[in-house]
């Protein structure tokens, strides 16, 4: 896949809400995601396909209920591209939270090898 077509399944999967399928098809074994800082939950940096199952699943184990979620249209540049995501949610230590935050891709051979967070 080019890069427009791994960015239009991104957002495609997303929208859905179905985080799990967009990394099990779209990442590379190594994908490394990048939050904007480390907190007492996540490490700044995580690496490897199985790591970030991990951490999905671990924020998933956070969420008492996902009230919406709005993914952009992705802008795509050479292997990257870049999409805002937003989702309403119930976090059951936290509780209501509307979080924003920009998501910036880097794709090599038709797969996402990189994922980075912005607030």
């Amino acid at each position: 896949m080019i890069t427009k077509e791994v960015a239009d399944r991104l957002v495609e999967l997303c929208r859905k809400g179905d985080f799990d399928t967009a990394q099990s098809e779209l990442f590379a074994d190594d994908a490394v995601s990048i939050e904007p800082y480390a907190t007492p939950d996540f490490a700044k940096e995580t690496k490897g396909k199985k790591a970030l199952k991990e951490k999905s699943e671990k924020f998933n184990s956070m969420v008492a209920s996902m009230h919406g979620i709005e993914v952009s249209e992705p802008l795509v540049a050479g292997n990257s591209f870049a999409c805002t995501l937003r989702m309403h949610v119930t976090m059951k230590e936290k509780g209501d939270m509307d979080m924003e935050e920009l998501c910036v891709y880097k794709v090599k051979d038709g797969k996402i090898t990189e994922e980075q967070f912005y607030l």
